[in-house]
């Protein structure tokens, strides 16, 4: 790896090859900021090398004379603003030794992240920004892109900030939370999830909440037997927890079935978690909708670092059924 000192933080004009290690967006807020340091410290961890992005569009006003016509802003005033972002950025993990380097896009933000994430390892970006040079991108566009992305994404916001200064909270557990609803996407996150978990040194957390059902359900003809429910749930928890230590031997891990709303459940274990993990939706499962709208919720409310990842075909996922019962979302 270079060192600091080896590495220019400024971003090059010329065109250079598409980043293979953690991307992080940066826009010189507090929440990109914080975004800098967890994906440095990430990189660091994986021995990954660290990009920091910046993107911005120049933008044209029209005149108000009577001519009429258009002024644009001067490119290279911007451009060098937006450097002047990097190189306080790069400044920020100098002493982590990751092996870094750094560019000015000139495009619309979240589409020069998403394109980038095609062949990223990771994407990271703040939960919400304050205008900067990727403008929208921390803010509203930061809600697209865990949907769109081509690899998995960490948002972190900025009440992570005590945690990633030189003494960490102890709060902080060390343990890797997932969230789970039996369909084939919380699957592939349980994997990522494990494999981030045993990357950290830390355990694993397995979190299934079950809805409580309400008055709207007072036309069915006959009640739910909750116990049965939650036993039948638990027996495939049971078969999936197998499945899991089968491929993840010597990683600690707890399964933890709860009863109420997934957001309240993943949000409160955010506070403590290392990260949590999520995939981008659910069908179905044991909680319903939880890994749609769901993730959406927790991201908005979460207390720490998630990590959002897209379905993808794993063949570890092909002897799941040989473990025990498992439910058809």
């Amino acid at each position: 790896m270079s060192s600091p000192e080896q590495t220019s933080p400024v971003a090059q004009p010329d065109p250079i090859p598409a980043p293979t290690g953690i991307v992080v967006g940066v826009d010189g807020s507090d929440q990109s900021n914080c975004a800098v340091v967890w994906a440095a410290r990430e990189a660091r961890a994986r021995k990954s090398p660290l990009h920091l992005v910046t993107a911005y569009t120049v933008p044209i006003f029209a005149a108000s004379g009577l001519d009429g016509g258009y002024a644009t802003v001067d490119d290279d005033v911007i451009r060098q603003g937006a450097e002047a972002v990097l190189r306080e950025a790069a400044a920020k993990v100098a002493d982590l030794g990751v092996e870094l380097d750094a560019r000015v896009e000139n495009g619309d933000a979240a589409g020069v992240l998403l394109e980038l994430s095609e062949t990223a390892e990771l994407l990271v970006f703040g939960t919400r920004g304050r205008g900067g040079f990727l403008g929208r991108l921390l803010g509203s566009v930061s809600s697209a892109l865990p949907a769109h992305s081509k690899c998995p994404t960490v948002t972190v916001p900025l009440s992570c900030a005590p945690r990633l200064g030189e003494a960490p909270a102890s709060v902080i557990e060390k343990v890797v939370t997932v969230g789970v609803d039996g369909s084939d996407q919380a699957r592939y996150a349980v994997l990522v999830a494990a494999e981030q978990a045993e990357r950290s040194g830390s355990s694993l957390r397995i979190i299934c909440a079950v809805q409580p059902y309400t008055g709207s359900l007072s036309w069915m003809p006959a009640p739910v037997d909750r116990e049965a429910l939650f036993a039948e749930i638990q027996t495939q928890l049971d078969a999936g927890e197998k499945w899991l230590r089968n491929h993840f031997p010597q990683l600690p891990m707890d399964i933890q079935l709860v009863e109420g709303s997934a957001v309240d459940a993943l949000v409160k274990a955010s506070a403590t978690s290392e990260l949590l993990v999520m995939g981008t939706r659910g069908r179905g499962g044991f909680a319903g909708m939880m890994l749609g709208s769901t993730t959406d919720g927790v991201r908005h409310h979460a207390k720490g670092p998630i990590m959002v990842v897209r379905d993808r075909e794993d063949p570890r996922m092909g002897d799941r059924a040989a473990f025990g019962p498992l439910l058809q979302a």
